[in-house]
């Protein structure tokens, strides 16, 4: 017998979850009971339910959907921040919340868990502003047409999905789950208007002598990586790509021509989109932040955006088309137009300014020299997670071996995303190196969800840069807000151990010191290393002070005259 609870577990199950993070409150006790009746479906715990979406979206990140399960109100709300980063960062997590019993609807009862209102829709309510399609199940009878729907469109739209089930329906007998084709079943392109678009796209480019390829964040959500690759080879152009997008185009691959990120750009990269006279856009994203606050934003005619269910240029505008089908059949026609590469050849861009002979061992420990030493720790299998921050600037800088792969939260760009993330990715990704670098005021957010990496002994490698406060706000607009109480992080990880915990916390000062901290950690698999960086409090990139200073320009725009 098939039951609400267990019929979403196989279909989490089925569309490929290993995994669901919960955090337990009386009106989800019995939904995880039934949970955890499937084998196939592992429960993992987290401290808080913010800190529960987080971990589900970097899941997400690594698995390419996620669950998360909270209870009614004071779970949900608390969650809520997370799941609208994953909106915002095109990621399928299903926010799974408890809810009051049936019968207390229609009663004068007052809930705790509530606003002490006869209402119980607010959740619901503000869920639909944050997902892309959102259900209440009060009836066992409509509980697998209300999942199969959410979970379809969350997998469709690459967004969240909300699912609310009354406590007293969790376990309620429903009818079993049919095939997961009807689930996972996409919509084809549109023959028609995709072999026009492909038409008309390779007689835009025969009219271009100097295309470059920009590479965008959106372009994992619509799964055309590959086809992107095929594209650029056949076009021979320059590939530059846009900061969230770090990794998703081989940065060994020898049309790769650096990160496009306005006057913060990697040495040549923006030179040549400069001197291309079409880019052709694929999956990207134009926000204050990536175009380091307006001063980078590709327009005019020469511009061909390609997205998920959309291609625009010029005159032309189609829709109801797959972005990887349309890369990939334009591959098969596009002309050759290598006039980029040859010039980004020909500018010869030098190294960027990150130092690669070691610093005095002795001497204070430097950003650069930290960025020096992790740069000699990434392998193929190894995946970079940066937070908010100074943290952007020191992992978008290095270089990544074919394979790495790189996570940012550049959309959303909520400080304290980076540790819960970590976490949930390195559950979803075990057998790669995760390597984190976090800012000492962002972890104070969310520091709690080492301790949960500690529990399943992921061998994280925490990076957590001490100088003291937020350093990108203090580039942005400097204010005594920006300091933050200085904490013994390499000291907390004995607190987190408890009895039977085996995290290490490690300090390191000098170049030395971090050498040794590495050593240890590398040969530490037994649960996260956590190596507090001590830095002075304006050692940040130079590129995070020219980025700081276009975007609090753009911020300070006077408003528009009436």
């Amino acid at each position: 017998m098939h039951t609400v609870g267990t019929y979403l577990a196989a279909r989490l199950s089925q569309i490929g979850l290993k995994h669901h993070f919960a955090v337990a409150g009386d009106f989800n006790l019995v939904l995880l009971d039934q949970l955890l009746t499937n084998q196939e479906l592992e429960q993992v715990y987290c401290s808080n339910e913010l800190n529960c979406g987080y971990s589900a979206e970097g899941y997400a990140r690594a698995c390419g959907a996620a669950a998360a399960v909270v209870t009614f109100s004071v779970g949900g709300l608390s969650a809520i921040n997370a799941i609208a980063g994953a909106y915002a960062e095109n990621l399928p997590v299903i926010l799974v919340s408890g809810a009051p019993n049936t019968n207390d609807r229609a009663t004068d009862h007052l809930l705790h868990h509530t606003m002490a209102t006869h209402d119980f829709s607010y959740q619901l309510e503000i869920a639909r502003r944050i997902t892309c399609a959102a259900v209440s199940i009060t009836s066992a009878t409509e509980a697998p047409q209300q999942i199969d729907h959410a979970i379809r469109t969350a997998l469709r739209e690459k967004k969240p999905a909300y699912i609310e089930i009354a406590c007293n329906i969790a376990a309620a007998p429903c009818a079993a789950p049919g095939p997961i084709s009807a689930v996972i079943a996409e919509e084809p392109s549109d023959a028609a208007t995709l072999q026009a678009a492909i038409t008309a796209a390779a007689e835009f480019l025969r009219g271009k002598q100097k295309p470059v390829l920009l590479v965008g964040s959106k372009l994992r959500a619509a799964g055309a990586e590959k086809e992107a690759i095929e594209l650029a080879e056949a076009l021979g152009c320059a590939v530059t790509v846009m900061p969230a997008a770090k990794s998703f185009f081989p940065e060994d691959h020898p049309q790769f021509a650096g990160i496009y990120w306005g006057e913060v750009s990697s040495p040549g990269a923006r030179e040549i989109v400069d001197w291309a006279d079409s880019v052709v856009c694929l999956g990207t994203i134009f926000n204050d932040y990536s175009t380091v606050g307006w001063t980078a934003m590709p327009s005019g005619t020469g511009v061909l955006t390609a997205q998920e269910g959309h291609v625009r240029f010029e005159a032309h505008d189609f829709g109801a088309i797959h972005l990887r089908d349309f890369l990939a059949g334009l591959a098969r026609v596009a002309p050759r137009r290598d006039a980029t590469m040859a010039q980004f050849k020909r500018i010869g861009p030098e190294p960027r300014h990150e130092s690669a002979t070691a610093a005095d061992p002795r001497a204070k420990l430097k950003r650069t020299e930290i960025v020096r030493q992790i740069q000699s720790l990434l392998t193929a299998e190894t995946t970079v997670i940066a937070e908010t921050g100074d943290s952007w600037f020191n992992g978008i800088g290095m270089k990544l071996p074919g394979g790495a792969r790189f996570e940012i939260e550049m959309q959303w760009g909520s400080i304290g995303w980076s540790v819960p993330a970590t976490f949930g990715y390195a559950v979803g990704a075990r057998g790669r190196r995760i390597v984190a670098l976090i800012g000492d005021g962002s972890f104070q957010l969310t520091a709690q969800e080492v301790a949960q990496m500690i529990r399943r002994q992921l061998p994280v490698l925490i990076f957590l840069i001490n100088n003291r406060g937020y350093t990108i706000e203090v580039e942005i607009h400097d204010g005594p807000y920006n300091n933050v109480k200085n904490w013994d992080y390499a000291g907390l990880i004995a607190a987190f151990n408890a009895e039977d915990g085996r995290g290490r916390g490690l300090r390191a000062s000098t170049g030395g010191e971090l050498v040794a901290a590495i050593d240890i950690a590398l040969a530490h698999q037994d649960g996260p290393t956590l190596i507090e960086c001590v830095i002075d409090r304006d050692d940040c990139s130079p590129e995070l002070i020219s980025w700081g200073h276009q975007v609090a320009a753009a911020n300070a725009r006077p408003p528009r005259p009436q």
